[in-house]
């Protein structure tokens, strides 16, 4: 690869020890792998500073408390943010949850109003939006896709009136890697008086985000799909918003004060934190940002472009091969396909025994997968250490399930 050397960068990730010569990892969109970086991170919390945050003044809780602070430093940095509007959570599903949540508590949502979203949306996202629109009589409105599965950019302006109060999309497709024009989308949401919601989990960690310039209100991404821990996440919000929200979560940790008549919260990010929170996790997580940094984001995406570009190519040479994926140039690193007359989970099996992972399904977006006229892809999803030879794997495996099945 031109832009990253990647037997280095394969000999940072332990995993790839401990599995066999050759074997593929192709599910980076699960889950991807984490460096030693991080590891050591973590084993490093667990046995020199074990300790609860923001509560003890003895040397391990003050040493906790400020590798977790510096933490949320760095994943500000990383994203563009200001530190105070990070807010740590269990995971992007959580936060996404939370933040729908607290925008029900803070406004008085009435029958009729509206919800602008797009049918490629993750159920982390759409399924709460669903729920808040039942709930509260709202209509959903869904952009609609262009033949490369990117929402068509004056469409999704079109349907954003002065009857809507949400706009939320997606920053990246994670079934075809579509990248979206998510910030003409938060633009006008902004102009209309509108919440902007952003879902950045199949995008953060693999392409440069500044959310200085972006037009969102919000937006929620995961640690574990960008070489972080599983089990925490990040709830971006602008301060603005902030102020205006109240959280819905509360126990130890969030409040300045408690009588028998009320609580008085402190201030934010730290009111929307309560009880203790994924420390270790966090600490992790904000090395990964430090090592992808350190690698650079516009390599990353460049040697990521370079993998959908080939992948594209080799599988649209094979017959029976129909691709649902965005071209390499609006592709954030996934490439899903189907094969005809074999179903999507028997090219994952016979994948399996080739030494290539993949994933088969409708990726938690089943609205998308039935948009695309099938009931399930084969989903190819690459990141930092993946290389063509990957590639040409994938290409062995599904010409191997086309003799074993056809």
């Amino acid at each position: 690869m031109a832009y990253i050397d990647t037997k280095k960068i394969k000999s940072d990730f332990p995993i790839f020890g401990n599995v066999p010569e050759g074997f593929a990892y192709l599910d980076n969109a699960a889950t991807s792998q984490t460096p030693c970086f991080v590891i050591d991170a973590l084993t490093e919390y667990y046995t020199k500073h074990r300790a609860n945050i923001h509560r003890g003044s003895y040397a391990l809780a003050e040493e906790a408390t400020a590798r977790y602070e510096e933490a949320r430093e760095r994943i500000a940095l990383f994203i563009g943010a200001e530190k105070e509007e990070i807010v740590v959570s269990g995971g992007a599903t959580l936060a996404s949850n939370m933040l729908i949540l607290m925008l029900e508590a803070a406004h008085t949502y009435r029958a009729g109003e509206e919800i602008v979203t797009t049918v490629s949306e993750h159920h982390s996202l759409l399924v709460p939006l669903q729920e808040l629109a039942e709930r509260n009589g709202m209509v959903l409105r869904f952009a609609p896709l262009d033949k490369d599965g990117v929402v068509d950019e004056k469409a999704v302006v079109k349907l954003i009136t002065r009857k809507t109060r949400i706009v939320a999309m997606s920053m990246a497709s994670n079934v075809t890697g579509a990248v979206m024009p998510y910030e003409r989308a938060m633009r006008a949401a902004k102009e209309a008086g509108a919440i902007g919601i952003l879902d950045g989990t199949a995008y953060i960690g693999h392409a440069p985000v500044d959310m200085t310039t972006c037009s969102a209100d919000a937006m929620f991404f995961s640690g574990h799909k960008m070489c972080g821990p599983t089990g925490v996440g990040i709830l971006y919000m602008k301060g603005s918003l902030m102020k205006r929200l109240r959280p819905v979560f509360f126990g130890g940790g969030i409040v300045e004060e408690v009588t028998k008549d009320g609580a008085r919260c402190t201030d934010a990010p730290y009111k929307f934190e309560a009880g203790t929170q994924p420390i270790a996790q966090i600490i992790g997580l904000g090395k990964a940002a430090e090592y992808l940094s350190g690698i650079g984001l516009e390599a990353i995406s460049a040697h990521v472009r370079e993998l959908v570009d080939y992948a594209r190519t080799e599988l649209e040479s094979i017959p029976g091969v129909t691709l649902y994926a965005a071209p390499a140039e609006k592709n954030i690193g996934i490439v899903s396909f189907t094969v005809l007359g074999i179903h999507a989970h028997d090219i994952a099996h016979i994948a399996v025994e080739e030494g290539v992972a993949l994933r088969a399904g409708h990726h938690c977006a089943e609205p998308l997968v039935r948009e695309l006229g099938v009931v399930a892809t084969v989903r190819a999803s690459f990141y930092v250490y993946n290389t063509k030879e990957d590639v040409d794997a994938l290409v062995c495996a599904i010409k191997k399930a086309q003799r074993v099945f056809t």
